[in-house]
């Protein structure tokens, strides 16, 4: 199949049959030819070839540099493969807002020079990121060494520019935080091409961590590494890799790249912390003596750059090492809880005993996720029956642990007919429902990711609630009631008996219709499963979370969750995307998010993701939900992730008299921020010992006690060598203050919250409405600006609401209504912004809401 001339440039395209055989594959064992291989350079070519293949039919296949490792490049029913590299720009590398807009193209390993050119870092680090794409970084959620601490790709995507399969290039997201909008960026994210065609990220960066040092830990066995994989986890520890290696893997790396790697030992941790020196070397010593306690033959440190730099590319050649001792290998990819390492690890070698093959084992031991390789010869049908039963039980073993059958690799065609051992037919059905809404044609590389056969989800018999309030006792009379509730028609409202910013949607609220049901989630309260040895908590989304965070913090840990209102929910928290400044060093709260329980207006009760940070087993529908205000579906339950608490937490508090020079201060400090918790401009009168009148500064910093003492004094440092006087340690922590001016909303007409690129906020409240100090707090970091109105009538708050949302939008960003007085609620419109990918959220709430019954108004496509 030739494409039409005009569709690309001449020399754009391959059709030729020789050369055509470099693409049917990619790192896996999968092959299939595809009918072309076009090479468009811009997202409009994308846009032409994806509208052309719509009206020819034609499958599209999205390729990156082809490391993918389950098949997920593969032209599995023929079509055209649309390749990647040309599209190669980092377009933008902005410094201060500490975000680099790159096209797909862009080489993993390139993006991240770039970023260390200007002091900071891409930490998204998979093996092949010396030759990976960011579009297929993007594809399979790709994690790497380094994602115990600073997590994986989805983690760090602001937005996505994509193609749809209608051809419609539109924006997922985008440089500001937090828009009025379904993650659906968190969707694609992780999809394997089978939603959209990513084109460009903007994606967040950090800052450069100033030393690192690794260590390399020998041990007896690989069970007993495990085991003090778990040890460093239960002391609070976060270092910034923690590997595991057996025998068998040092012992072909070294013949391959040597590394200088332990091999008469049974296994070895490769540990690496980062920091600042003062806390890396507290770090080092305290790890070093905590790995010997666990049973360490032996703790070496690299002694410089060179000696760390080889150890890591020894770790990261271990693929390419295996032709060593075979013509191929499989490499399967599950994630378990980290307790459970040690157990999996013997069984998982077990089983390839049993079936007369060998095992190396090299994994992320930090986030649990395994990659026993199996060398083996794809000529040898015999051979390879062994292998696939070994994988199906070792998958087994996997998903009897509560793991993930994948956990950065994807599923692929390798896993795509495991799929139904790990996720019930609701789930995959709504999985399925998520690719009906992106791509109604199934033209995005089919044959991936979602099995053939489903099977029927069970649904609840629908139950109807007595009288107009509903607070179910359990998930499932939840899903009972709202099926009932959709079979009759009755619109319902989400909430608690709790203040928060929907106080005012309640059953009676001017504009409503006769009969809504108001839906309490009091009943779905308390702790279900706490595990501190893996980091997670799972709790009824009626749970206060005031009530988790005291729960996790008599063990030494910390929900990162924050909120103004004293008994708001986890799952009002969640369902409103509610972020408070503390994201800064511990990410957002889709980030802390692993996995809930979710009660459909069919009667289906969804679990969603699983307690582990690495999870890459079909399309991330925990995201969707958060920041869905319940529009979706019901949360019941909530599985966080938890840190370790910080040992140390301090604020520097830097007086203004005015707000262009608070947010000069605030320039002058961020880019020091390594483990700052927020950066803050607050009313003055909020910060207790401060000057009382004007504006303040605050910069909170938390973690090791080194760490907080040197970035306080490099926060000094830079002020007061610009002249800067008067700082003081405040009381509160920034988040903190930013709780105690939120919490008074309900006192003021209107809150607005405006979020645009961090870099923009002097343009956004040069053009705004002029403010007293008393009226705004800026979230520095993350370009928020919550602003409380003065008293006002219904058209007055229009015009005010009005002036915030023109100068937002010009930079593209947005204002929404975040909290105010019920009567204007009702006389404004909260959003005043348009999804640029409206059509699919509308079609997937058709999908899972067809008789809109959750949450009237709740939604921006309600206003469209």
């Amino acid at each position: 199949m030739r494409p039409p001339a005009e569709l690309l440039g001449e020399g754009r395209w391959v059709t030729d049959p020789a050369e055509l055989l470099t693409y049917e594959s990619d790192a896996a064992l999968d092959r299939a030819v595809p009918d072309a291989v076009l090479f468009p350079e811009s997202a409009d070519e994308v846009a032409r070839v994806v509208a052309w293949a719509r009206q020819a039919k034609v499958p599209l296949v999205a390729r990156g540099a082809g490391t993918g490792l389950a098949g997920g490049a593969v032209a599995a029913q023929g079509g055209v493969v649309v390749a990647f590299p040309r599209m190669d720009r980092v377009v933008e590398l902005d410094a201060a807002g500490r975000t680099a807009v790159v096209e797909a193209g862009v080489v993993n390993l390139d993006l991240d020079r770039a970023a260390r050119r200007a002091g900071l870092c891409y930490p998204p680090d998979p093996a092949s990121g010396r030759s990976c794409l960011v579009g297929g970084n993007l594809a399979t959620n790709a994690g790497g060494p380094h994602c115990f601490k600073y997590g994986v790709t989805a983690n760090y995507v602001l937005g996505l520019e994509v193609v749809l399969a209608d051809g419609s290039a539109v924006r997922l997201g985008g440089r500001a935080r937090d828009y009025p909008e379904y993650d659906l960026a968190g969707l694609v994210v992780g999809s394997e091409g089978t939603l959209a065609l990513v084109t460009g990220a903007c994606l967040g960066l950090r800052r450069a961590p100033p030393a690192v040092r690794t260590l390399l830990a020998s041990f007896e066995s690989l069970e007993a590494a495990g085991e003090a994989v778990s040890a460093v986890i239960a002391a609070g520890l976060v270092p910034a890799a923690l590997e595991a290696l057996d025998r068998a893997a040092m012992r072909v790396i070294e013949a391959h790249r040597p590394a200088g790697l332990p091999v008469e030992a049974g296994a070895a941790l490769i540990v690496e912390v980062d920091g600042y020196p003062e806390g890396v070397e507290a770090q080092v010593g305290e790890l070093a003596e905590l790995l010997r306690r666990c049973g360490a033959t032996a703790v070496r440190v690299a002694a410089d750059e060179a000696e760390r730099e080889r150890i890591w590319r020894g770790r990261k050649s271990a693929g390419g090492a295996m032709a060593r001792l075979a013509p191929s290998y499989y490499l399967t990819d599950i994630t378990v809880r980290r307790s459970r390492l040690a157990a999996v690890l013997g069984e998982v070698r077990r089983i390839a005993a049993r079936r007369g093959l060998e095992t190396v084992s090299f994994f992320h031991a930090g986030d649990g996720n395994l990659h026993p390789l199996i060398p083996c010869d794809p000529r040898d049908a015999a051979q390879m029956a062994r292998v696939h039963r070994a994988v199906e039980e070792i998958i087994e073993l996997c998903v009897a642990e509560d793991g993930s059958l994948s956990g950065e690799h994807g599923v692929g065609i390798e896993k795509r007919a495991y799929m139904t051992r790990m996720h019930g037919p609701a789930e995959l059905r709504a999985m399925r429902e998520v690719k009906q809404a992106f791509d109604p044609d199934a033209l995005l590389n089919p044959g991936k990711v979602l099995p053939a056969e489903l099977g029927d989800a069970v649904r609840a018999e629908p139950r109807l609630p007595d009288g107009p309030f509903f607070s179910p006792a359990s998930d499932e009379v939840a899903a009972a009631g709202l099926r009932a509730l959709a079979e009759s028609g009755r619109r319902v409202r989400i909430g608690s008996a709790t203040a928060g910013p929907d106080r005012g949607a309640q059953p009676g609220t001017a504009g409503e219709t006769a009969g809504p049901v108001w839906l309490s989630t009091a009943a779905l309260r308390g702790v279900r499963s706490f595990a501190p040895e893996d980091l997670y908590v799972s709790v009824g989304a009626g749970t206060p979370l005031a009530e988790v965070r005291a729960v996790v913090g008599e063990q030494g840990l910390l929900a990162p969750l924050l909120s103004p209102w004293s008994g708001a929910t986890v799952g009002g928290v969640v369902a409103t995307n509610l972020n408070a400044p503390l994201r800064l060093r511990y990410g957002g709260v889709a980030d802390q998010v692993l996995a809930a329980r979710v009660a459909m207006t069919d009667g289906r009760l969804l679990r969603v993701g699983r307690p582990l940070v690495k999870n890459a087993a079909g399309y991330a529908l925990p995201r969707i939900f958060v920041g869905s205000r319940g529009t979706l579906g019901l949360l019941t339950e909530v599985t966080l992730k938890l840190s370790p608490a910080p040992r140390a937490r301090r604020t520097l508090a830097v007086p203004a008299a005015d707000l262009a020079g608070a947010l000069e201060l605030a320039r002058l400090a961020l880019p020091v921020a390594l483990v700052a918790s927020a950066v803050v401009v607050a009313p003055a009168a909020l910060v207790p010992g401060g000057p009382g009148g004007g504006w303040a500064l605050l910069y909170t910093a938390e973690g090791l006690e080194p760490e907080v003492d040197a970035e306080l004094a490099l926060v000094r440092s830079a002020l007061e060598g610009a002249g800067v006087a008067g700082l003081f340690q405040a009381e509160e922590s920034g988040s903190e203050t930013w709780a105690t001016f939120l919490a008074a909303g309900g006192d003021r007409n209107l809150v607005v919250r405006a979020g645009v690129p961090s870099r923009d906020l002097e343009k956004l409240l040069d053009a705004a409405p002029a403010v007293a100090a008393d009226q705004v707090l800026i979230d520095c970091a993350a370009g928020l600006v919550y602003a409380a109105g003065p008293a006002l009538d219904p058209d007055e708050a229009r015009a005010w609401l009005d002036a915030w949302r023109r100068p937002a939008l010009a930079v593209g960003g947005y204002a929404v209504v975040l909290d105010g007085a019920p009567p204007l609620l009702d006389a404004v419109d909260r959003w005043g912004y348009r999804p640029p990918a409206l059509a699919v959220m509308q079609r997937l709430e058709a999908l899972w809401d067809p008789s809109r019954i959750l949450q009237p108004g709740a939604s921006p496509t309600d206003q469209h």
